[in-house]
């Protein structure tokens, strides 16, 4: 079990490292809407392109966090009826849906837009929109977030299977250490007191 847990802490790095380089990119498309409105309004100045860099922008966080998302258990959960269960019966119950739900998923959605992905890149598939970008690339997002969506979903596996034989903490449990939000307010703060000096 112990070479599953050190992939497990491999996949967990992995996941946090690329979730916390991604969210830069939500503060990337806002920057490109700003001085995108700002440039309609002020010059008359527009281009589809910066509208397409925001939705590939936006496609990129939601997709490439959805890992990201998992480890930090905060994925949507309706815990009506599993609440009431014992938290060992709870963890059977996540690991049976991982192998039957989350992980065939994963590997049918990557399958299925593979195809997609390689067609597009091969003919240079470009937008239709006057002054669009290529298209390949916003498509490639959909299997690299699903791969790294399937490699926690491998590691949550892993970590459940590990707790119910005594070697790890509850996995399911989020920690009690700060949120994401928390942890920008300290940055800021130390910034701040960093320029006061």
């Amino acid at each position: 079990m112990s070479p599953l847990l050190t992939l497990s802490r491999w996949i967990d790095r992995l996941n946090d490292f690329v979730g916390r380089w991604v969210a830069w990119l939500a503060l990337a498309a806002v920057l490109i809407s700003a001085a995108n409105a700002v440039s309609r309004k002020a010059f008359d100045l527009s281009s589809n392109a910066f509208l397409e860099v925001q939705w590939y922008l936006f496609s990129a966080v939601f997709l490439l966090a959805a890992g990201y998302t998992l480890l930090r258990q905060e994925h949507v959960k309706i815990d009506v009826v599993l609440g009431r269960f014992a938290r060992r019966t709870q963890v059977k119950v996540e690991i049976v849906c991982i192998v039957v739900f989350l992980l065939p998923f994963v590997i049918v959605v990557i399958d299925l837009v593979m195809p997609l992905v390689i067609g597009a890149y091969r003919s240079g598939e470009m937008s239709s929109s006057a002054g669009g970008l290529i298209r390949w690339p916003v498509f490639a997002l959909v299997p690299a977030g699903f791969t790294l969506l399937g490699l926690q979903g491998i590691s949550e596996l892993i970590k459940r299977i590990a707790f119910l034989k005594g070697l790890v903490d509850d996995p399911g449990k989020k920690g009690a250490g700060k949120t994401a939000e928390q942890e920008l307010a300290d940055e800021l703060r130390r910034q701040a007191e960093g320029a006061q000096r």
